[in-house]
C-alpha cells in the first residue's frame, strides 16, 4: 500500500498518483485516517498540506422587517455577494415611510382640532328651543345666568345637545312650565302657587338651587315642608299608606263592588286616659313588670295602625294628611269614627283607642 503523493480527494476518498507494476492502471486506496470522520476534518487535512491558511468563519447578524418570511439557512449565506447585500442598511421606502408620517401626523391633527373644537364650540346670542314640542327663544346669557345648572352645563360647549329638523336645540322634557323657568332666570319672577309644585318639580330637574330655595319659601310647599316634618315622626307612614290601597283593591275586586271598606286606628298616646286617670295609669306605666308590659303592648284588631307620636300635631292631623295624600294619587277616600277599642289589658284598664273606618270609592 503505497501513501506517497496520494491526495484525499474531498468525497473523502485517496487516488494513488503512481503505478504498480508497470501496468499504468490506477489503484483505489483507503485514506490514510478513520472514514468515519466528517468532511470537514478531510477539508483541514487539505488545507494543512498545501499550506494555506484557514478562512475565518463569518458570522452575520441580519436585520430582517419581515421576520418569519426568511429561513435561517437562507440568511446566513457565504457568497461575498450575500454578504455585501446583508451589510447595507436598510432603507424604509419613502412612499411608504412619508405616508406613515402623514397619517400619524394628520390624526392627531385631527384629534387636536376636534378636542380643541369642543372647547371652543360656540353658540348664538339668541338661542331657539324645541322643549318638548313647544318652542321658545331666549338669550345664551339667560341660560347661562346660574354656573351650577344643568342649563348652563348643557349650553356650556362640553356637551352635544341635538338639534330639530329647524334647527332648534331639542330638550326632551315637558315644555309646559319651561316658561316659568325662563321668567325666574330673566328676572326672578316666581310661578302663580297653584303651579308651584310642578315648577317646584322641573327646578329639581334642571337643578337651579335658587329657584328651589325661593319656591320653599312660599305656600303650599312651605306647608309641605312643615307637614313632612310631622311625617318624619312616623316611619311608617308610607308603607301603611300603599298597605290601605292594597287593602281596599283586593277587597273591592274580591266583592265586584264600586267602594271598599277598611278599619283604622289612629291614636296619639299609647293609651288614651282621662285627667282622674292619669297619675295611676304613670304609675302602672313606669313601675310594672316585664308581663304586665305585655299587656300594655296591645294591637288592636284593624287592618291598619298609625301611632303613638309625639308632637302637637292631633289625630285628626294625621286623618287630614292620610285623605289628602290618596287623594294627590286619585283615589277618593272618606273617613268617620265608628268607636273604640274595648280590649281589656290590666285591672280595670281597657285600650280606649279610637277606630275609624274609611271608605275607598274606586270609580
Amino acid at each position: 500500500m503505497q501513501q506517497n503523493g496520494s491526495v484525499g480527494s474531498i468525497d473523502g476518498s485517496d487516488v494513488s498518483g503512481s503505478s504498480s507494476g508497470g501496468s499504468g492502471s490506477r489503484e483505489r486506496h483507503s485514506p490514510s485516517f478513520s472514514p468515519l470522520l466528517p468532511a470537514a476534518t478531510t477539508r483541514v487535512r487539505r488545507f494543512i498540506q498545501e499550506r494555506r491558511t484557514l478562512p475565518l468563519p463569518r458570522v452575520m447578524v441580519v436585520f430582517s422587517g419581515t421576520g418569519s418570511s426568511e429561513k435561517p439557512s437562507d440568511a446566513m449565506s457565504g457568497s461575498d455577494s450575500a454578504e455585501d447585500e446583508f451589510r447595507k442598511p436598510a432603507a424604509a421606502s419613502p412612499k411608504l415611510s412619508g405616508r406613515g408620517r402623514s397619517s400619524s401626523g394628520g390624526s392627531s391633527k385631527a384629534l387636536r382640532s376636534a378636542l380643541s373644537g369642543q372647547e371652543e364650540q360656540e353658540f348664538p346670542e339668541v338661542i331657539s328651543l324645541n322643549v318638548g314640542g313647544m318652542y321658545f327663544t331666549t338669550r345664551l346669557s339667560t341660560l347661562r345666568r346660574y354656573d351650577d345648572t344643568m342649563l348652563a352645563a348643557m349650553f356650556s360647549g362640553r356637551h352635544y345637545i341635538p338639534r330639530d329638523a329647524e334647527g332648534r336645540y331639542f330638550i326632551d322634557r315637558d315644555g309646559m312650565y319651561f316658561g316659568d323657568i325662563l321668567n325666574f332666570l330673566r328676572e326672578g319672577e316666581l310661578p302663580h302657587r297653584n303651579r308651584a309644585r310642578a315648577v317646584h318639580r322641573e327646578a329639581q330637574y334642571y337643578s337651579i338651587g335658587p329657584l328651589l330655595d325661593s319656591l320653599e319659601d312660599v305656600q303650599p310647599l312651605t306647608g309641605e315642608k312643615v307637614r313632612q316634618a310631622f311625617l318624619d315622626l312616623l316611619p311608617y307612614y308610607r308603607d301603611n299608606l300603599e298597605r290601605i290601597v292594597e287593602i281596599a283593591k283586593l277587597r273591592a275586586m274580591q266583592k265586584k263592588a264600586r267602594f271598599a271598606k277598611l278599619k283604622i286606628c289612629v291614636y296619639k298616646e299609647e293609651m288614651p286616659i282621662t285627667p282622674y286617670e292619669r297619675p295611676l295609669f304613670n304609675s302602672l306605666r313606669f313601675e310594672r313588670s316585664d308581663s304586665e308590659a305585655k299587656l300594655f303592648e296591645h294591637h288592636c284588631e284593624v287592618d291598619v295602625s298609625f301611632g303613638p307620636w309625639e308632637a302637637v300635631a292631633d289625630v285628626y292631623d294625621l286623618l287630614h294628611c292620610i285623605v289628602s295624600d290618596l287623594s294627590e294619587r286619585g283615589i277618593a277616600a272618606e273617613q268617620q269614627c265608628i268607636g273604640v277599642c274595648d280590649k281589656h289589658l290590666i285591672n280595670h284598664y281597657y285600650c280606649k283607642r279610637p277606630i275609624y273606618e274609611f271608605k275607598i270609592t274606586w270609580w
